[in-house]
């Protein structure tokens, strides 16, 4: 067929044009990749500005809601990359399938389980702390994640919290100081680190309803402090909001909490959802929450067909956009920091390849693990146990053997190997005879459901009873595990006892064989009735990866343990803060709960209201003897912007090496308002050969000695008295020095 000339003149101009529009939109497309010199702040902005420019709105909703269980999209046309995301704050999780709660099934996705954050904070070393984090982190490059989701900083505030196993203790100080190199050091890895959960997720039970009403000083004072380090001093590049409400709106997308992280502090990092923690798209947008993950659907509460496409922040979001409903500088705001996530993480020229299971993660846990262990009783110097010829161990109890990475919830892991207490103390123990049986037995650990038992339990009874009889030393394994109901997310314990009839065991073991000692498998305080038929108590936590290995180096005395509690044990249930005051404080009634302790958590009520604990936070016993001598300060009078300079001198009295952590405390002499009678405000490890001594000084920031002021909505220096507190646990004071501010 033939065409007319000026026809085929004006399709071949027509062509032309295209093709040169084409060009000209492929110049204008900018250059995604950065070279290695080009890792600026301004340079990466302004090129961020550049992609914003030409992505359409549909490219860009697409980029803060999920595709599956674990990333978001990128945008293929442009060749920006998806964006990975693993649990968790203590290893990183086997691979989850695409679209379902399962593991895949891969060869290749074992790693090292590092010890829990209850171990981590026990150690009170934050250099240890930054080694754990780098070795984390080269673990989840290998896996090739972008964002590593913890650490977790909430505060310890009931034993019964079956997730305090996550998070780093009671108190706020504490807590800041170990999380801040922490997260520096995964993200050295170019990993985001993704503190969590922001903010008041203190319970697992009705996590998901509950709304909390505390006041404002213990807000800014108790709940906030280990949240705002993360995000001043470590630059966390993540952060992932909560489950609960907070003064009636939820957590994730809360309007106060939003203007205290984005604009107060100044928060230039992305907001990850929990998974399924959005409600609102309205609130998500302005609230804001960049990454909406594991919503599932709109609220409909069943799975539908591309139902990514149904989250808050996906269809609903893009409607709302179109139709003038939520201004568009929304979604730029969000798109704009998860391109500064892309290219910290998965677009950043200097990241390094990772590394996995290597000698030097074990190692790093190990350590972690052996500084963490506290001794917390030791008569007649039970521990350590010596190693020789005719003697025999009986090692009792399931969590002798159980495996403690599975189960816990979304902090479960996946290990190459996991050196189980018994394990580890034989392969330690080489000329004494080891012996065990299991003594009592739990059901395997699943989410969100108890499973009974196998074994018969009377059985179980008799034979470590006949077992006792032959030992010359009981070491008895127990505690909690990992299990619902035990420490596990998606629900409280129950019990503050000991599960599983441990004490009537104990208590039989006892009648036949009175040298027995304890090893607490636990990342929460319990009930210590049974103390009395002990005459040792290891708390070894949870420890991962090396954990046989690790309990076998301090019971053996290969380690002096060094390890201090991170959170007070009670003595009794109704000791603790947040259950003194009833059913409304903990667990709430349902819908609304009231942190009626207010600012006294942990030791500041134990201390304030003169309760005994049973073992105080801070504490942790040594097989050294150390002394605390000689505490002076520079000055006694100070003005706001000064600095107060401690020292001390630390003295190691024993036969062996070790270390002693010389915590400092400080309180206001006659406040005009309601405070704790101390507060930590500083601490130091201090590792002495056997006869040793050292002078060590701590430096405490005066400005840092304020208050939350709800009249003017800000942080207040009182003038007048203080007191300073210098010692080695917070109900073991050696030193108190007055000094006045002015």
């Amino acid at each position: 067929m033939r065409v007319p000339f000026k026809k085929t003149i004006s399709v071949f101009v027509f062509t032309v044009y295209l093709n040169i529009s084409y060009i000209i939109a492929q110049d204008k497309i900018p250059q995604i990749q950065l070279e290695k010199g080009e890792v600026t702040t301004a340079f990466i902005e302004a090129k961020i500005d550049s992609i914003i420019a030409i992505l359409t709105l549909e490219e860009k909703v697409a980029m803060t809601h999920a595709q599956s269980k674990f990333s978001t999209k990128g945008v293929e046309r442009l060749g920006i990359p998806e964006v990975w995301m693993s649990d968790g704050p203590h290893g990183v999780r086997e691979e989850i399938s695409w679209d379902a709660w399962e593991n895949a099934g891969w060869t290749n996705d074992a790693i090292t389980a590092f010890p829990a954050l209850t171990c981590l904070a026990a150690t009170f070393n934050p250099e240890l702390a930054n080694k754990y984090g780098y070795n984390l982190g080269e673990e989840a490059r290998y896996r090739e994640k972008d964002v590593l989701l913890g650490p977790g900083v909430n505060i310890y505030r009931t034993p019964f919290n079956g997730r305090n196993f996550e998070y780093l203790g009671e108190d706020p100080f504490l807590a800041s100081t170990m999380v801040v190199p922490y997260i520096q050091g995964v993200q050295e890895n170019g990993i985001a680190a993704c503190v969590k959960h922001f903010a008041l997720n203190n319970q697992e039970h009705w996590r998901d309803k509950i709304n909390v009403e505390v006041s404002d000083r213990a807000l800014y004072e108790i709940y906030l402090p280990a949240f705002k380090a993360a995000v001043q001093k470590a630059n966390v590049w993540a952060l992932m909001g909560a489950y609960n409400k907070f003064r009636g709106q939820y957590t994730t997308h809360n309007k106060i909490l939003h203007k205290i992280l984005k604009t107060d502090w100044d928060y230039d990092g992305v907001v990850i959802s929990d998974w399924s923690s959005v409600h609102s798209t309205k609130e998500a947008a302005l609230y804001g929450v960049d990454m909406e993950m594991g919503t599932g659907t709109d609220g409909l509460g069943t799975t539908t067909s591309n139902h990514y496409q149904h989250y808050f922040l996906a269809n609903p979001f893009l409607k709302a956009i179109k139709n003038g409903e939520l201004s568009e500088d929304l979604v730029d705001d969000k798109v704009r920091r998860i391109l500064r996530l892309i290219y910290r993480t998965n677009l950043n020229p200097n990241r390094a390849l990772g590394k996995l299971n290597t000698k030097e993660h074990h190692k790093v846990a190990r350590e972690v693990a052996t500084e963490g262990i506290v001794l917390l009783k030791n008569e007649e110097n039970f521990f350590p146990i010596q190693d020789k010829k005719g003697i025999t161990i009986a090692v009792i109890g399931e969590n002798a053997t159980r495996n403690m990475t599975q189960g816990g919830g979304s902090s479960q892991l996946k290990p190459l190997f996991e050196i189980s207490p018994l394990q580890g103390i034989k392969e330690r123990y080489k000329n004494a005879t080891i012996i065990h049986t299991m003594g009592y037995e739990s059901g395997d650990s699943v989410y969100d459901e108890i499973l009974p038992a196998t074994l018969n339990q009377d059985s179980l009874y008799v034979k470590a009873i006949e077992t006792a009889k032959k030992a010359d030393v009981v070491l008895f394994v127990g505690g909690l595990n990992k299990s619902h109901h035990q420490d596990s997310e998606g629900d409280d314990r129950e019990v503050f006892a000991l599960p599983y009839g441990q004490e009537k065991l104990i208590d039989g073991i006892h009648e036949v064989n009175k040298n027995v000692g304890f090893l607490l498998l636990t990342g929460n305080a319990v009930e210590m009735n049974w103390l009395p038929k002990t005459k040792g108590v290891l708390q070894t936590w949870y420890l991962g990866s090396m954990a046989g290995h690790a309990i076998a180096d301090v019971v053996s005395g290969d380690v002096n343990p060094s390890g201090k509690l991170p959170f007070s044990f009670p003595k009794k249930l109704e000791d603790n803060a947040a259950h003194s005051f009833g059913e409304i404080s903990y667990p709430g009634n349902g819908v609304d709960q009231e942190y009626k302790e207010d600012i006294l958590v942990g030791y500041r009520w134990f201390d304030t209201k003169k309760i005994t604990p049973q073992y105080a936070f801070g504490y942790g016993l040594s097989y050294s003897d150390f002394t605390i001598s000689d505490v002076k300060i520079d000055q006694k009078k100070y003005n706001k912007s000064d600095t107060i300079k401690v020292t001390f001198n630390v003295a190691n009295l024993g036969d062996r090496e070790g270390a002693e952590v010389v915590q400092v405390y400080v309180g206001k002499h006659k406040s005009k308002v309601q405070r704790a009678i101390k507060e930590l405000k500083g601490f130091t490890k201090v590792f002495l050969e056997k006869g040793d001594q050292k002078t060590v000084s701590i430096s405490i920031a005066a400005d840092e000695l304020g208050y939350y002021n709800t009249e003017v909505s800000d942080w207040s220096i009182e003038d007048g008295n203080y007191y300073l507190y210098v010692g080695n646990a917070s109900n073991n004071i050696v030193k108190k020095i007055k000094f006045s501010l002015f």
